[in-house]
């Protein structure tokens, strides 16, 4: 077998493969694209396309595409292929550079949320040169954003890199400020864990709720869950050993740093984690490590399910985001550093992210909601849907010496100022990690840990990018005027950490009394739902922000709210439309014909003996003879709310509508159907049971 390193990123057009294919005036050219954001030369493009192409057709390539992230959630691609006519009646194989920085896909049936008309169907694909093409199969993939014919933004690729970029300008405003004037960019950075579920493909067929929504909407508590903790961290399955092998290999060749692997809380539940890079290349990244995930799955006869709560009484799935900002020349913006005049730098950027997150909570909630994540947050295996921020003890404790203006008790007792003579120095992870935060520093980054397993990270990190970038301006702005720079800084960071010590807790996120204590006594915000929050995005305040840093025009945002509230009624119905199926064909039957049996049981035993009770057949035929009225009973209620939505006047109206009627109602059937599964032979339930999934691979 080889060594990982002679086939890492072997299916990628990266650095190495351009540096060896492309000239040193091109290749210098493209670098200063990709590092600085210069306009690309049609002549550049061209000489990349040919490289690009002859490097994919060696490796067996055959067409490519613009590999792109559309408003679905998942990645869209239109394959076209090298081929062109030659005049002796063969073929050539040619890809242009117009070719390259240009596609065209018909957006007709993409979502635009009203961006553009029905018979306005055209739209265009843009090569994003930060992120590196690949091979996929026999297909050269492109990295590129789409927008509709008017140039609105019609994915999440765009936001992202105009969030990015609003973050550089200012974080370049501030770090001129400290004298450094040698810094050409400022990036984020990101490293997404990937937490999933593994279930053997045989039993996923069988299951008609699996496979329209991607989680179980029936099924009785297994005998044994997560009880023990033996799964955690435990050994590995062969099989599953197996499957992870060959994703490894797989996400290696495609260039992607998969580092860890282990089996997570939840029986037939796994991580893998990456090591950090740009955030718009991890979200990409992210983006094919869900697609491999699941194809390499199939090879091994499993399911791999990315939903945030395929299974009740066990935990969700998640996709903790570690975020954090550096220079081009490597230095991390979110660490201490060695010396005084670091820690003041720190500690304004450190500031910074937490004004952020205290003026945008509504924004980092929204950017995570989804219906699948509606069923994860607040549950004990993740953050609550109250945004707050841990810090330590550490960081905590220079915060409040800052704010009261007493000496700082750690490394050292001096009257803490941030002049660079006095300000002490401190350790950078001197505190425990805090699973339970939202938002948790751990050393020199940010744990974003409310993201559902199947999200796209690009929203998350549109709205994180976006909102510290506002800080940093309003910082910025004070800052290049001030008369004493060192005055008006210490005096900024004490005013922050004033107006904004609301935020910050270091406690136990999964307690009740917190919650109370947040929404009470902190007046921090608990959207416990997406038709809560969604609606938000579109508050003053918040259009103000994304559309004065050129993040999203207002009409891109009002889209976004009417696709995600669509997506969101749209996924609850297929789910509603599923359960009453699902309970009439299959589980009332199944049941019906149990009790049958069990009636036939009994006059049996009754025509052998007169005398006998048959207290067990009679009493399970009462007792499923009431499920089975209820469960009907269900379905058609179930099915009339969903037929009586057509009633509602507009999106959040019909939002609020399945929140607060459909899914009861969606609750109430399930509790019936779980019962009646209690009682029924198993040998006569119509679809495989949560014992059997869950400890299912061996």
């Amino acid at each position: 077998m080889k060594n990982v390193s002679e086939y890492f990123g072997s299916m990628v057009f990266d650095d190495r493969v351009m540096k060896a294919n492309l000239s040193a005036r091109v290749y210098r050219s493209l670098k200063k694209t990709i590092d600085e954001g210069a306009q690309l030369d049609i002549s550049v493009a061209n000489a990349v396309a040919a490289a690009m192409k002859d490097w994919a057709v060696a490796r067996g390539a055959t067409h490519y595409t613009h590999w792109f992230q559309p408003l679905t959630g998942v990645t869209a691609e239109k394959h076209d292929s090298f081929i062109s006519p030659s005049p002796d009646g063969g073929v050539i194989m040619e890809f242009s550079g117009k070719e390259l920085i240009k596609g065209e896909p018909d957006a007709s049936s993409f979502p635009s949320g009203g961006l553009r008309a029905t018979f306005e169907a055209r739209g265009y694909t843009a090569w994003d040169p930060t992120s590196y093409a690949f091979i996929k199969g026999k297909t050269l993939c492109i990295p590129t954003a789409f927008c509709s014919y008017g140039g609105e933004a019609l994915d999440k690729k765009t936001p992202l890199l105009r969030s990015m970029e609003a973050l550089n300008r200012q974080a370049l405003r501030i770090l001129r400020l400290f004298g450094n004037d040698t810094v050409k960019c400022v990036r984020t950075s990101v490293g997404p864990e990937q937490e999933y579920f593994l279930i053997a493909k045989e039993m996923y067929d069988l299951r008609p709720d699996l496979r329209f929504t991607g989680r179980t909407l029936f099924g009785a508590r297994s005998p044994k869950g997560q009880e023990m903790d033996d799964h955690y961290f435990g050994v590995i399955k062969p099989r599953v050993a197996a499957y992870m092998e060959e994703l490894n290999e797989e996400l290696w060749k495609l260039g992607i740093l998969a580092k860890t692997e282990h089996n997570e809380v939840a029986p037939a539940q796994h991580e893998l984690a990456p090591i950090y890079t740009t955030t718009n290349i991890a979200t990409d990244h992210n983006q094919l490590t869900m697609e491999v995930m699941q194809r390499v799955a199939a090879k091994h006869g499993l399911v791999c399910l990315l939903h945030e709560k395929p299974f009740a009484g066990v935990n969700g799935s998640g996709k903790h985001n570690n975020w954090s900002i550096a220079t081009d020349s490597g230095v991390n913006l979110l660490s201490p550093g060695e010396t005084p005049y670091e820690n003041a730098q720190f500690l304004l950027f450190l500031c910074a992210v937490i004004k952020a997150v205290d003026d945008y909570q509504d924004l980092l909630r929204l950017s995570v909601a989804t219906a699948g994540n509606d069923h994860r947050l607040g549950a004990n295996e993740a953050p609550p849907a109250v945004v707050s921020i841990f810090l330590g003890d550490e960081l905590n404790g220079v915060l409040e010496a800052i704010e009261s203006g007493k000496p700082y008790n750690g490394t050292e007792k001096t009257q803490m100022k941030l002049g660079v003579d006095v300000l002490p120095l401190f350790n950078r992870d001197t505190t425990d990690r805090n699973r339970t935060s939202p938002f948790a520093f751990t050393g020199n980054k940010f744990e974003f840990r409310m993201l559902g397993s199947s999200n796209s990270i690009a929203c998350a990190n549109i709205m994180l990018n976006s909102a510290v970038a506002e800080s940093l301006k309003i910082y910025a702005d004070r800052l290049e005027g001030a008369e004493d720079f060192e005055t008006a800084l210490h005096e900024m960071i004490r005013k922050t950490i004033s107006d904004h010590k609301h935020i910050i807790f270091n406690g136990n996120g999964y307690d009740d009394a917190w919650i109370k204590e947040a929404t009470e006594r902190r007046g921090l915000l608990n959207y416990r739902t997406t038709p809560d929050c969604m609606p938000h995005l579109l508050d003053k305040k918040n259009v103000e922000m994304l559309t004065s840093l050129g993040v999203f025009s207002e009409a891109e945002l009002k889209s976004r709210c009417e696709i995600m509230l669509e997506n969101y009624c749209k996924t609850v119905l297929i789910e509603a439309n599923t359960m009453v199926d699902m309970a009439r064909t299959l589980i009332a039957p199944a049941v019906e014909g149990y009790t049958l049996k069990l009636a036939k049981t009994a006059a049996a035993k009754k025509a052998l003996d007169p005398g006998i009770a048959c207290s067990y057949e009679n009493g399970l035929v009462r007792r499923l003879s009431a499920l089975t009225d209820r469960i009907a009973a269900g379905a058609e209620e179930l099915e009339s709310a969903v037929t009586a939505l057509c009633m509602t006047e507009g999106i959040i109206e019909e939002a609020n509508t399945i929140r607060d009627r459909i899914l009861p109602k969606m609750g109430e059937l399930r509790l019936a159907c779980d019962e009646a599964e209690t009682l029924t032979a198993k040998s006569d339930w119509p679809f495989p049971v949560y014992g059997d999934l869950l400890f299912g691979v061996r």
